[in-house]
């Protein structure tokens, strides 16, 4: 989770609010609607940007689509095209977002008079389809190359937009000026806290049209934090067994040494009596306690290495058999299993050896 926590997502979550925002009009009016509503929610006061956007990142919302690209051979059936992600919004988004405009230009709301459709495509899909070459102004086809193609006119930068343990993989946005969407989220970024400005938005949104349905209101970096949850529960849940495991085994080690050491009170007596030093019992004793505690911590480790490979789906950049928890863990078993041997044998050179065997 703390890796999952610093991985770079290419873009940024601080300060955006986001919701839910179906209008349901015919073309004129829905681009009417949508218009109105990002000149109002960009005049109030303490907001940067606006924009409308389907397929927020994180939100599992993406439309996977079969393609046809310029420069790639000609598919000849359906299971020969590409099939890739793709995302409306419009102009903004990318500042909104905080992602690096890399080529070309980003959307412009004069793009819904143009008549071919515009895309911008993120650095991974340039570098798969076009590797050796600018991906400004190549063709995408959606239904067979003697159709209207889509023109790429942008490259933006790379970012984890569906799961965060998973690398940037291509995608392809479209204006939502000539991409309709039924639902999609509207998208602000704040210079304080976000939340401050929901009701003044949704304000701002009835009164461009009272029917508009409104929903689910968050932050980005509450999205974020949803998109974890199932591991967040995981990790919760791992980590309160291990507590609770580890505590009653520490707690059997100690009891269980501390016994073994306790019932050899009369046998260090007994060495004491005949000459034996202090230094040479304690040497004794650790050093038993040593030989079983390593084998004991040699073979924990050994066999946990063979079944933590079932927490691998639960892992991110972390291997099953990570080094540093493995030793970090036999280094605590080990100290205090020594610990549980020196106590008794602290008790034991204290005791008069005669006393300890005329009790005994």
């Amino acid at each position: 989770m703390i890796n999952i926590a610093k991985v770079p997502l290419g873009y940024n979550t601080g300060h955006i609010l986001t919701m839910s925002v179906t209008e349901v009009r015919s073309y004129s009016e829905w681009t009417s609607f949508h218009r109105h509503a990002l000149e109002k929610v960009s005049a109030i006061p303490g907001v940067q940007y606006a924009a409308f956007a389907w397929g927020v990142p994180l939100t599992g919302n993406n439309w996977p689509a079969t393609m046809e690209i310029e420069g790639q051979p000609p598919a000849t059936k359906e299971s020969e095209k590409s099939a890739l992600p793709m995302r409306a919004v419009t102009e903004d988004y990318f500042k909104l977002m905080g992602v690096g405009m890399l080529l070309g230009r980003e959307f412009r709301s004069t793009d819904e008079g143009r008549e071919a459709t515009v895309a911008i495509v993120n650095q991974a899909f340039a570098d798969r389809y076009f590797p050796h070459a600018d991906a400004i102004g190549r063709k995408i086809w959606m239904q067979g190359r003697d159709k209207p193609a889509m023109e790429i006119v942008g490259e933006v930068a790379n970012g984890r937009t569906d799961d965060l343990t998973q690398g940037p993989s291509p995608e392809i946005y479209l204006s939502l000026w000539q991409a309709t969407a039924f639902s999609k989220h509207l998208v602000i970024r704040t210079a304080a806290d976000p939340r401050a400005v929901r009701l003044a938005v949704e304000r701002e949104l009835r009164a461009v049209d009272p029917t508009a349905a409104i929903e689910n209101p968050k932050t980005l970096e509450q999205i974020r934090d949803d998109s974890l949850a199932s591991r967040t529960f995981a990790m919760q849940l791992l980590v309160g067994f291990s507590v609770v495991g580890s505590v009653l085994t520490l707690v059997g080690i100690y009891g269980v040494l501390s016994l073994s050491v306790a019932s050899r009170r009369r046998e260090l007596a007994i060495r004491t009596a005949v000459g034996a030093e202090q230094k040479d019992i304690r040497n004794l004793i650790f050093g038993e306690g040593f030989r079983l505690i390593a084998t004991g911590v040699l073979a924990g480790v050994a066999l946990a290495i063979v079944l933590a490979r079932v927490l691998r789906t639960f892992l991110f950049q972390v291997q099953p058999s990570d080094p540093t928890t493995l030793l970090v863990v036999g280094a605590l078993f080990v100290g205090v299993a020594l610990l549980a041997c020196w106590v008794p044998v602290r008790r034991a050179e204290k005791v008069d050896p005669l006393e300890a065997l005329r009790y005994e």
